[in-house]
Order: structure tokens, then C-alpha cells, then sequence
């Protein structure tokens, strides 16, 4: 079984290899989904709580992007290098981890399920 959750945070970036319109500085309200997948424990009737997920994310990711410069983070902040970098905060902290979905618009997304 799998577990979705989707979240938002705003925050600002250059691209400094793009040679386009994005290549100075600006921002997006991003939507980040996480999925983890695993058994369903007999007793809860759950995977993974809905909030146990949305707390270990805003901890380790959300906390640190949210209204932040993501340049500080990561040297070319792509959504591509972003997810990946997502991805390698994540995994350590939850198990089951498979897949981030990480869209800059709600036209376009990138989704990374680990190298």
C-alpha cells in the first residue's frame, strides 16, 4: 500500500546555468508530494499515520525551504537537483520512501524515486 501526502512552501531562486527568463532571481509556491510505501499494520489500520509523515517532512525538509533562498541549499536549485536533494533528506527518516513529486507550477513537476 502506499501513502500520499502533499504539501506547499514558498521560496525563492536563480538558476544560474539556465541561459532563459528563470535565470534571475524569483519565486514559486511549490507543491511537494512524498509517497512511502509499506504494510498495512493490522493493528492501526495504517501504514503510516497521516501526521507522524507530515511532521518528520516539515522537520527535515520543510523547515529549512519554506520562505527561504533554495540557492543557500543547493548550488543550481532545479526542480530536478531540488527532488533529489529532497529525496536524499527523506530517506534516512522514513522508510518506505519511493517516490517525491516536486511541481514549481501546478503545469510542471518533476518526480525522482532514488538513484
Amino acid at each position: 500500500m502506499r501513502v500520499r501526502r502533499t504539501f506547499t512552501f514558498e521560496a525563492a531562486h536563480s538558476l544560474p546555468r539556465h541561459h532563459g527568463r528563470c535565470r534571475g532571481l524569483h519565486g514559486h509556491s511549490y507543491a511537494l508530494t512524498v509517497v512511502v510505501e509499506g504494510e498495512v499494520e493490522p493493528d492501526s489500520g495504517m501504514v503510516l499515520d497521516f501526521d507522524d509523515l507530515g511532521v518528520t517532512v516539515g522537520r527535515v525538509v520543510l523547515d529549512r525551504l519554506d520562505h527561504s533562498c533554495l540557492n543557500d541549499l543547493v548550488e543550481n536549485p532545479t526542480a530536478e537537483n531540488l527532488a533529489a536533494w529532497i529525496w536524499g533528506q527523506l530517506r534516512e527518516s522514513l522508510p518506505g520512501l519511493v517516490e517525491v513529486e516536486l511541481a514549481e507550477t501546478r503545469d510542471c513537476s518533476v518526480v525522482y524515486r532514488g538513484s
